[in-house]
């Protein structure tokens, strides 16, 4: 580390820095590196930035000194895309997903996936230098134990991804039911805040608003639809196609009703017939400060609605909200993954190519079971092995990198 002054073309002084000089192989990017330490304020880092700009310098690209670190071999694709996870994590889960791929926990276990399927490919191509020697049974069981366990393997990291898409994305959760059941007061109350307009009349929400908390150490993505029902009014009914478009991609619905309401069983039943094609739905019934105290267990007893569980909510008196919030935590921890025994795939490029290197190795699977030529059998695997190199970049385009580093932030 250095001591001393900028000083500019005139030969005033900028301000008093520090410096570090870093050579080849002893840096961030792995090339020869310098960095300046100054005091803070824009009008200092500007002023210092443009003697350097005047000398030949330019300003880095997005992700520039990430990519420089790939390329010098000082971190492979799949570290180089978990720095930008880590500098965009929100929350613990997030972070610690992001720090494992970041120190190669998830290379290594791709390199071990590689370096068995070229095994593999060594036997299936020694077998074509040699087709005088028939394929013993033993060998053939021994390539297909190897096969059928790269093939589970790469199963569970991709089954990970949608545990990864909910730590990288979020946990969605999205507030829907009839118009005036209290959707977006509940919407309000998660927030903390009056987020949402709420009024008497119904159809208030027409279109939707999405917000963002965190509940047990995860990003929760909240979103207030619009209420669905028969309507003629243009606006409203695109508002409800999104509605449903919401629902169909979140992770959990919370559908909400109005307890008070005239024939709300009827309502309610005819209306979960027509959700079963969701995956997750928690009932919510809301305005129980509206009726009369008679035992919850009471109002849902031999209905259809009785084997979902409903929650009792009052969004005007609070009447409920912590258990609601904590049915929710406890549904977010089943969808979450254990981070101290599995890695998890966070990467939709990554996970598209676990995806073609697991066809492909269906594919070998079925021609060493069936006899197939062995010369086709090695296609399959130098595919295969070609998709997964993809992964920590060994096999590289420069559309992909462009494409990976213009997600990064400028200094990355």
């Amino acid at each position: 580390m250095y001591y001393g002054h900028i000083i500019n073309a005139k030969g005033d002084i900028i301000d008093e820095v520090t410096m570090v000089e870093m050579p080849a192989g002893k840096s961030y990017t792995g090339q020869a590196q310098a960095e300046i330490f100054c005091h803070g304020g824009q009008y200092i880092l500007k002023q210092i930035l443009q003697e350097i700009y005047s000398l030949g310098a330019r300003p880095a690209e997005p992700g520039e000194f990430t990519r420089q670190a790939f390329l010098t071999g000082r971190i492979d694709l799949a570290r180089a895309e978990a720095v930008a996870e880590m500098i965009n994590s929100k929350t613990e889960y997030s972070y610690r997903a992001a720090r494992n791929n970041l120190i190669g926990e998830f290379s290594q276990q791709i390199d071990s996936l590689r370096d068995k399927a070229i095994l593999l490919l060594a036997e299936i191509e020694a077998s074509i230098d040699y087709p005088e020697e028939n394929l013993e049974t033993a060998e053939k069981n021994r390539q297909l134990e190897l096969t059928e366990n790269i093939i589970k393997e790469l199963d569970s990291l991709i089954e990970s991804y949608r545990s990864g898409k909910i730590i990288k994305e979020g946990f969605r959760i999205a507030i829907a039911g009839r118009p005036n059941a209290g959707k977006s007061s509940l919407f309000n109350l998660m927030l903390n805040q009056n987020r949402a307009i709420v009024a008497p009349s119904p159809g208030t929400t027409r279109d939707y608003l999405t917000e963002w908390i965190e509940l047990d150490g995860l990003a929760v993505s909240i979103t207030d639809t619009a209420g669905l029902r028969k309507s003629k009014s243009t606006v409203e009914i695109r508002g409800q196609a999104f509605s449903e478009k919401l629902m169909g991609e979140s992770d959990l619905i919370i559908w909400i009703a109005d307890i008070s309401e005239k024939n709300w069983r009827r309502k309610l039943d005819h209306d979960l017939k027509l959700l079963e094609k969701y995956r997750n739905i928690q009932i919510i019934f809301n305005k129980i400060d509206l009726i009369d105290k008679i035992s919850h267990k009471k109002l849902i007893e031999n209905s259809y609605v009785e084997a979902k569980q409903p929650l009792f909510i009052s969004c005007k008196t609070k009447i409920g909200l912590k258990s609601l919030k904590k049915a929710l935590t406890s549904q977010i921890n089943k969808a979450m993954p254990d981070l101290t025994d599995c890695l998890i795939v966070t990467s939709e490029r990554q996970k598209k190519k676990l995806a073609d290197s697991l066809k492909l190795f269906r594919s070998v699977d079925r021609g060493i079971r069936n006899d197939i030529s062995p010369e086709l059998i090695a296609f399959d695997l130098r595919q295969a092995i070609g998709a997964i190199d993809e992964i920590t970049g060994r096999v590289y385009t420069e559309e992909i990198l462009d494409k990976i580093f213009s997600q990064f932030c400028i200094g990355k």
